[in-house]
């Protein structure tokens, strides 16, 4: 008897404490982040602080639909196996509300399927390859950050000017740094017909031999750089290329390297007056970026990234939408993200309809050199909705069944 009272006790309690569980669920909205912690600390760890410090803003304020909100961290260790299998832990056992996060494009690609194939909302913060919207874009995928695209485009805008006939390309291989310099050809190629790429260098991601690369640039003789490498791999580019004297009398354009992620561990070796996009944060003196600022600064004692900005908006969305949606019932929310409009350290951004992909805009300026330390000495915004393909152009991308 004793035995049997002692499993039904124990069966009570499990009952109770799960049903103080599920009680408790419904006064919390879950949100499942996924991200590529442990392989790019410089990028995840300022990222994780913006978007505990947005999460911390709206809890503060009552929360979303007088709900708390929590959010569930996962690594995807930089890979798609990884990230599928974090995606569904977090809705069969996290029992999560929205999905979002990811920087790397071939796991944003991989994560944006899944939302397809289990009809669950993911707002994509952060990764690059356009097909997350366009080719293989689907209903329940939206992104926040602007794409390749965009990006290269906008400088593009920049580089034509210089007029350089002869160009040399170095990326990362993979779906990011290939689609880049894919973009980056065929942009300036219109823009100046008689352009020639007489180089390309596409090491693998995170495995660059840094001296054999700068020579085969060199060897080509060109009259400008297109690098599209970033972390370590640009690290170690920047400084075999000063070396070298690969950058002497030559422009250099580079997409992220204006990034603080990107220049800080360059420290006194940052590369000096290249054209790059990234986040002037010393120069943006507006009002909504003043506050971000100060407020990242009095939680953490330290300055912003790039990705603390976007972590941070992405949060703010993901709030915007949730208001609108009265819900986070995927349905309610796809169509509260159609031409959704939300504020960002950056200003307003909003979600176009026709592609779910979010306006939120790049910056274009020189990198320099002071008191042992890289930065964007010159920085313009450029709205994202003004460095997009024409409209047809992305209904011909899209797949026609947006299901």
């Amino acid at each position: 008897m004793n035995r049997i009272f002692g499993i039904g006790a124990l069966a009570a309690i499990v009952l109770a404490a799960a049903g103080g569980t599920a009680h408790a669920a419904d006064d919390v909205i879950r949100i499942g982040e996924i991200n590529s912690y442990k392989l790019l600390p410089a990028n995840m760890v300022p990222y994780k602080k913006g978007w505990e410090l947005a999460q911390e803003e709206i809890n503060a304020a009552g929360g979303l639909l007088g709900k708390k909100v929590e959010t569930v961290f996962r690594d995807d260790n930089g890979n798609t196996g990884d990230a599928v299998r974090m995606a569904e832990e977090l809705l069969s056992r996290e029992k999560v509300d929205i999905l979002s996060g990811v920087t790397l494009s071939h796991v944003g690609l991989a994560i944006a399927d899944f939302a397809k194939q289990k009809k669950v909302f993911f707002l994509a913060s952060g990764p690059f390859t356009d097909r997350v919207v366009w080719e293989s874009g689907n209903r329940y995928t939206y992104r926040l950050r602007y794409g390749t695209y965009s990006m290269t485009t906008a400088l593009v805008n920049e580089a034509a000017k210089m007029n350089k006939k002869r160009w040399a390309l170095v990326y990362p291989n993979y779906e990011y740094g290939q689609y880049a310099a894919k973009t980056f050809k065929e942009i300036l190629k219109k823009a100046q017909p008689d352009v020639e790429f007489v180089a390309e260098q596409a090491p693998p991601f995170g495995k660059i031999d840094a001296g054999s690369v700068v020579q085969a640039l060199e060897q080509s003789k060109p009259d400008a750089i297109f690098n599209v490498l970033f972390g370590p791999d640009l690290t170690k580019f920047a400084r075999e290329g000063q070396t070298r004297g690969l950058f002497k009398n030559r422009e250099v354009v580079s997409l992220l390297t204006g990034e603080p992620e990107y220049l800080d561990p360059l420290k006194s070796d940052a590369p000096d007056n290249w054209l790059v996009t990234g986040y002037p944060y010393e120069l943006i003196k507006t009002p909504e970026h003043q506050k971000f600022i100060d407020a990242y600064r009095k939680k953490y004692n330290d300055y912003p990234r790039m990705n603390s900005v976007i972590a941070y908006a992405t949060m703010k969305a993901i709030a915007a939408g949730v208001t609108k949606a009265g819900s986070t019932d995927t349905e309610k929310l796809i169509e509260a993200f159609k031409g959704l409009e939300f504020d960002t350290p950056q200003g307003r951004s909003v979600f176009r309809p026709l592609d779910n992909q979010s306006t939120f805009g790049v910056y274009v300026g020189r990198t320099g050199v002071k008191n042992g330390k890289g930065y964007m000495k010159t920085g313009d915004y450029v709205d994202g909705a003004s460095v997009m393909p024409a409209d047809d152009v992305v209904r011909k991308l899209r797949p026609a069944t947006d299901n």
